[in-house]
């Protein structure tokens, strides 16, 4: 409710005309609620944590039933009606960086660190899915399950989601990544990172126009003619749009090149992964040298710890999303990044508290405690609204007397500053 507080979601519902007309058992509202918090049940079938909160709830009103469960119908209606898109704008309202400025961990010198990849998620085996998402190559007979693709940007320090695009297991990394770049999620302060599969003549383009400084692997058979050898060992480069040489405008970078040693001092058994070729356009050598950021490259590794809390801190199953629709599919999606948002920020929140870093908190234990926690805090929020209900019924009961007498006419006309308070 801090991270996506009410008043939030009512403009967002408003401005894409999806408010409830009338008060219903499960309005608009809960149900986007509903969509982040199942997210911490996701070994359960959706009617399920909807008792798990219920019970609790009525449970105040010493056993009486105060809240009714929804149907397995009546959820699956409301989650249809809400959409993707409500979820999908209020992802983009409240995923942002978190780290205060400077930050261990999180900065390096005057520059958050950012770093793009992607993941897949098994879906449902149902039409629907299959004919939007589509199955997965495989080398021998037909992969088992359809999968959805997900394309972070995060802030490295505190794992926190900053941006997300979600699409067909076809649709490339580096198309989601443009529309993350498109929608103005980096900025000057930022050093984004990314892995060789990324770089391409236009998304460096598109990513350089962010004015975000960019630290990315390349693949080792691009061809880069030094151009300038500096004293911490990098040295200048000239890029080109491989497909348009000759009319593309050339692209200034700085190269570094590096090899990894195991812990006995040689060179690591696999030739392909002991050597590293980074480019940047951080000119200044003596502001980021070249054996500072070949260090902090591997910083971006950080992201895959990301995808196994996704995939296992919140679910151990198989089939991680439940939801048997695409437009369903998206929507669980967002509510998986925006819960794994509000917990990764409180993580940091704590850490930062006793000057710990984030990442030494147990992410499985925080789901945990919150897991065993959240019952009792829906039940506190629920006695604040349980003494107002007598008084709503009476008024509901006056509203329909009201309207019945209104209709047959045996009540006098009120005036509408009256009608409307």
């Amino acid at each position: 409710a801090t991270l996506c507080p009410k008043m939030l979601i009512d403009e967002i519902l408003d401005r894409l005309n999806k408010s409830s007309k009338r008060i219903r058992l499960f309005p608009a509202a809960a149900v986007v609620y509903f969509n982040i918090t199942m997210s911490l049940w996701r070994d359960v079938p959706v009617e399920e944590v909807i008792r798990i909160l219920v019970e609790n709830i009525n449970l105040t009103n010493d056993g009486k039933t105060v809240v009714s469960c929804p149907s397995k119908s009546s959820i699956s209606e409301a989650r249809t009606n809400l959409g993707a898109e409500v979820m999908s704008q209020l992802a983009d309202e409240v995923l942002k960086p978190v780290a205060p400025e400077g930050f261990q961990n999180a900065w390096y010198k005057s520059l958050r660190l950012m770093a793009f990849d992607g993941s897949t998620f098994d879906l449902p085996d149902e039409t629907g899915n299959i004919n939007f998402y589509g199955y997965p190559p495989a080398s021998r007979g037909g992969s088992a399950f359809p999968q959805a693709r997900v394309l972070s940007l995060v802030e490295t320090g505190t794992h926190v989601v900053t941006a997300a695009e979600i699409g067909p297991y076809k649709r490339s990394e580096t198309e989601m990544a443009g529309a993350i770049i498109a929608k103005g999620k980096l900025s000057k302060n930022m050093l984004l990172m990314a892995d060789r599969g990324f770089y391409g003549y236009n998304l460096w383009t598109k990513a350089l126009s962010s004015g975000a400084q960019l630290l990315w692997r390349v693949k080792t058979n691009l061809i880069l003619s030094e151009n300038e050898r500096l004293p911490d060992g990098s040295y200048f480069s000239t890029v080109y749009d491989s497909r348009d040489k000759s009319s593309c405008v050339p692209l200034k970078v700085r190269v570094i090149e590096y090899k990894l040693n195991d812990k006995t001092g040689n060179e690591t058994n696999s030739v392909g992964e002991s050597f590293y070729r980074l480019i940047t356009n951080i000119f200044d050598y003596e502001f980021a040298p070249a054996a500072e950021l070949a260090v902090l490259y591997h910083e971006r590794w950080k992201i895959e710890s990301l995808f196994k809390e996704f995939k296992i801190g919140l679910c151990a199953s198989s089939t991680v999303i439940r939801s048997k629709t695409p437009t369903l599919v998206e929507q669980e999606l967002w509510g998986l990044i925006i819960l794994h948002h509000a917990l990764r920020q409180l993580m940091s929140q704590v850490a930062w508290k006793v000057n710990m870093d984030p990442n030494d908190i147990s992410f499985k234990g925080t789901v945990n405690i919150l897991r065993r926690k959240m019952p009792q805090l829906a039940a506190a929020v629920s006695r604040r609204m349980i003494n107002w209900l007598p008084l709503y019924y009476k008024l509901s009961v006056f509203q329909n007397s009201f309207v019945r007498r209104r209709l047959s006419g045996d009540s006098p006309p009120l005036s509408g500053r009256f009608y409307r308070r």
